[in-house]
């Protein structure tokens, strides 16, 4: 596990439950917390369903796969646009169903 860790990015803060393999490692030079609740990974999990649910070439156990990053990277950035837009749609109208789709720009 540790040089899954190290071959990850850098963050300032870690935050996972509380195994003991990930109490083990070493998280320089972030600071590592470890939770017996969910306060600090539920909404990370929740977006990451979101994905999952979208986009299916990030599902779990899928066929759907993306052989160039720059097409999964272009793809994440797609969907976090529309997604972005309709909580912004749904702020303004709570009344109203917004599904994901209708924010898809026309060139796409």
């Amino acid at each position: 596990m540790q040089a899954v860790v190290d071959m990850g990015p850098q963050a300032q803060h870690y935050h996972s439950d509380a195994l003991a393999v990930y109490q083990a490692l070493v998280y320089a030079p972030g600071k590592y917390t470890a939770h017996l609740d969910k306060s600090e990974t539920y909404s990370v999990e929740g977006d990451n369903a979101e994905l999952r649910q979208y986009l299916a070439r990030l599902a779990r156990r899928s066929r759907c796969f993306s052989r160039c990053i720059e097409a999964l990277r272009r793809a994440v950035r797609l969907f976090v646009y529309c997604w972005n837009q309709r909580q912004l749609k749904k702020q303004a109208h709570p009344h109203y169903a917004a599904h994901v789709i209708e924010f898809v720009p026309p060139q796409c």
